[in-house]
């Protein structure tokens, strides 16, 4: 702009003689007004230059480092996010794993953590705290176990003990891993083992099956008639047979509404696939008669399997007729009892189809625990067995509650919608 001008007012100032002849009288007029606007234009132009010249220069001021490597730390401070990274952190490496894990419920109100409230202890309580502890999390992933993309394979009710729960979670690969989360860990709670993960693992998602055992003593197959209190009661093969005969009767895909609360009979997520489900033979405990039932399913809801041996008792004492189990599920409302809590544990989780894609990888392992299966043998004879035998012994909790099989009437029926709603969340909780 300023150059324009200074154009314009030397072509107007021109002594050209082609010029001024064109000029009429009106043009001089206007040639005169012209150069007083350009004067004008000139003096401006002339005070704002002279007011930048006057004005001060703004400059950055640095402060000098006081050593070589100031400069190159602060470029790196820059690069920090707000979880600063400790030389800790850089030293070992966030990675997905799961941890295999052995606890005794006993005096615990199930697995699952209950985020703000300290009254009732869980298993994860106690596992996140000793993480935090051992250096495996940050402190502030605590609170929200998000953070660290926690997730469990099954959720265990209070009381219900495991020899194999496994949980995925990220954490820091630190030196001695297992020895410094144990030593963070009660003496009922172990981690027997760990193993790398793809990073989309997720414990309960991948999980195919899940296999449980229910210890009880074997005077709940005795007949209704009989001392219930009797510690010298043996089972014999016969009723032992047709125990078995009758776990049988649970395999393949069955609509289990009536084995849990607040399902509807035509609530899709009801139906369940039972594989396996057998009693071993009986074994003798502090001169208590024992035994060990098996079931293998593809996941189990809330109270399923307590109610799948409940009904079974019942029938073998001479309660209800052997035709109740198939009834049961139909559409039509079942009384079914509940067994106890106390004798149940989560034995082990199979992970077939990630193995099959991912085991032989050469990348990742296979999530098999043979490595690992003295552990779990010897924190089940040290802490599950013991527990459940002198609580039992103690409490007489499944001579209590086999008083209560009167009760239930199991020739009734009653048709009608319950409520649709869901008991597991998502249909893989544990009993």
């Amino acid at each position: 702009m300023l150059r324009f001008i200074q154009q314009l007012h030397l072509f107007s100032s021109s002594s050209s003689p082609c010029f001024k002849p064109a000029l009429t009288t009106r043009g001089c007029i206007q040639s005169e007004k012209l150069s007083v606007l350009l004067e004008k234009c000139r003096r401006r132009t002339m005070m704002m230059a002279a007011e930048e010249q006057n004005s001060p220069q703004i400059t950055v001021l640095k402060r000098a480092p006081d050593s070589p490597g100031e400069e190159n730390d602060h470029q790196v401070k820059k690069l920090k996010t707000d979880d600063d990274q400790t030389s800790d952190e850089k030293r070992f490496p966030k990675r997905k794993v799961v941890l295999l894990m052995a606890y005794s419920g006993k005096g615990y109100y199930g697995m699952q953590r209950n985020c703000g409230n300290s009254q009732f202890k869980t298993i994860e309580d106690e596992l996140v705290t000793a993480l935090i502890k051992a250096g495996c999390i940050p402190e502030n992933h605590g609170d929200d176990m998000k953070k660290m993309s926690f997730q469990r394979c099954a959720r265990t009710d209070k009381g219900v003990s495991a020899a194999g729960q496994v949980v995925s979670l990220k954490l820091w690969l630190i030196e001695d891993i297992l020895q410094k989360i144990n030593k963070q860990l009660p003496s009922q709670i172990r981690v027997l083992g760990f193993k790398r993960v793809t990073g989309g693992f997720n414990s309960k998602n991948n999980c195919d099956a899940r296999t449980y055992s229910y210890m009880l003593p074997t005077v709940a197959f005795s007949p209704k008639d009989h001392n219930q209190e009797d510690t010298s009661f043996r089972l014999d093969a016969e009723t032992l047979q047709k125990v078995n005969r009758l776990f049988n009767l649970y395999k393949g895909t069955h609509n289990f509404h009536n084995f849990t609360s607040q399902k509807g009979p035509r609530d899709p997520s009801a139906k369940r696939y039972i594989t396996h489900m057998s009693c071993g033979e009986p074994f003798i405990r502090k001169d208590v008669e024992f035994a060990e039932i098996t079931v293998r399913g593809q996941s189990f809801m809330m109270h399923q399997i307590r109610k799948m041996i409940g009904l079974v008792i019942a029938v073998v004492k001479g309660y209800a007729g052997e035709q109740i189990i198939e009834r049961s599920w139909g559409e039509e409302k079942v009384d079914v009892p509940k067994a106890p809590g106390l004798g149940l544990v989560l034995e082990r989780v199979h992970f077939d189809r990630y193995n099959k894609r991912f085991g032989g990888d050469g990348l990742h392992e296979t999530l098999e625990w043979t490595q690992e299966e003295d552990a779990i043998a010897a924190f089940k004879d040290a802490h599950i067995y013991p527990s459940i035998v002198e609580t039992e012994c103690q409490e007489k909790s499944m001579v209590s509650w086999m008083a209560t099989l009167p009760i239930h009437d199991f020739e009734a029926t009653e048709t009608g919608k319950q409520e649709n709603k869901d008991d597991d969340e998502d249909g893989n909780a544990s009993d």
